[in-house]
């Protein structure tokens, strides 16, 4: 099993189940799966704020690991990567994946059956079909106005 670049170490028994605002700060972090739909280019539709994910990944995106290439310096290099803390989740929730643990937990649902957290397998999201390792193309390769083109149905693993 390959090392979890999260440091999941130390941690509450099912922490989780605690009200967000209550996870300390390496629990908070502990909560993330590694799929990395969240550093997809999204589409959002003004008039319905329906959200479509793109194949289309940020700049930092390593394809390979579904992880940021440099997640503690990101904001300085795209300032508009949203920090996400118990406070700011209730105004982005809505545009992050279904499947995503935070907000899952945020809508009172229970962590996907392959959380790692469950699993104790860092690589559980993708071999469950629920990360697009390896199938993103990055955000300096397509212009931003043929993004649509990249619109994807959101991989699930059967969440």
């Amino acid at each position: 099993m390959p090392d979890d670049p999260i440091d999941r170490t130390g941690l509450r028994d099912r922490f989780w189940t605690q009200p967000l605002g209550r996870l300390t700060p390496k629990e908070w972090e502990a909560l993330c799966d590694g799929c990395g739909k969240c550093c997809l280019n999204k589409l959002e539709d003004e008039d319905t704020q329906e959200v479509a994910l793109t194949r289309v990944a940020c700049r930092l995106f390593d394809d390979g690991t579904c992880r940021c290439s440099n997640y503690a310096d990101r904001l300085s290099f795209v300032p508009e990567c949203v920090v996400l803390t118990p406070k700011t989740l209730p105004d982005v929730v809505y545009f992050f994946p279904e499947t995503c643990a935070y907000r899952r937990l945020h809508e009172g649902r229970d962590l996907p059956h392959w959380h790692p957290l469950l699993t104790g397998d860092p690589m559980s999201p993708h071999l469950a079909g629920a990360s697009l390792m390896d199938e993103t193309v990055s955000e300096m390769q397509i212009p931003e106005e043929d993004w649509e083109d990249f619109v994807i149905t959101e991989p699930t693993g059967g969440a």
